[in-house]
């Protein structure tokens, strides 16, 4: 059904979430919501895109959003911008919120960075001082649709490939890779209880046993770049 120009396709009802004085929703009774929502919105049409005939001009969007900005700051803005494709996409948030709002979704709504652009990932330390790998970029977070946040994602990864230079079969593992691991880590903190699943994070040192060669050299470095950007640095 058509919620304002935000196309949902099914409807979860999330009223037990609402109040801690409701009775929550069993596990097995999610479980079951999950997999009736599949027959509603299948996997398969989260991945369906047509620009529309009526789609707003791209360059308009941008201009509008640029309403309220400091205004010397957006020249130096525009030319990140300009400068790649990555560039582009990272910058212009507002173009692809147009675009998803009218693809299917599933109704569920947590609360969604609303950004999660490849670039808006990186280290920061726990309130243990241990340094984790996570989005630490909420400055638009917001009850919204997980699937808004998995599409930048996978975009983000694709034109970041591309701008190194992968190939289009190797960008394809890549975000393949990057959903089926979003899939199966679902999948176990689902089964976990929720004060553990409040704890959950990746440390640099599991990243880093994770990986190898240069991609393992790539996060150490990273990491010890992290450790000198304190607040006291700052």
């Amino acid at each position: 059904v058509p919620s304002g120009r935000h196309t949902v396709l099914a409807e979860a009802d999330s009223g037990p979430y609402h109040s801690l004085r409701q009775r929550p929703v069993s596990r097995a009774e999610r479980y079951a919501l999950g997999r009736s929502l599949r027959h509603k919105v299948p996997r398969r049409t989260l991945a369906d895109w047509t620009p529309p005939a009526d789609r707003p001009d791209p360059v308009g969007l941008i201009e509008d959003n640029h309403q309220g900005r400091v205004e010397g700051l957006i020249a130096v803005r525009v030319g990140r911008m300009a400068a790649s494709p990555y560039g582009f996409l990272r910058g212009t948030a507002v173009v692809m919120a147009e675009d998803v709002a009218r693809l299917p979704s599933t109704g569920i709504t947590p609360v969604v960075c609303g950004d999660a652009h490849l670039g808006n990932f990186g280290f920061y330390a726990s309130p243990e001082r241990d340094l984790v790998i996570d989005l630490n970029d909420f400055d638009e977070a917001h009850p919204g649709g997980w699937e808004w946040d998995v599409r930048r994602l996978v975009a983000s990864i694709w034109v970041a490939g591309r701008q190194n230079g992968a190939t289009e079969d190797q960008l394809a593992i890549a975000v393949r890779s990057c959903v089926s691991a979003y899939r199966h880590e679902l999948r176990r903190l689902a089964a976990e209880p929720l004060f553990a699943r409040s704890f959950a994070r990746l440390d640099v040192d599991r990243l880093a046993g994770q990986t190898a060669g240069p991609l393992q050299q790539a996060v150490l470095r990273s990491a010890n770049r992290a450790r000198n950007r304190t607040s006291d640095r700052a």
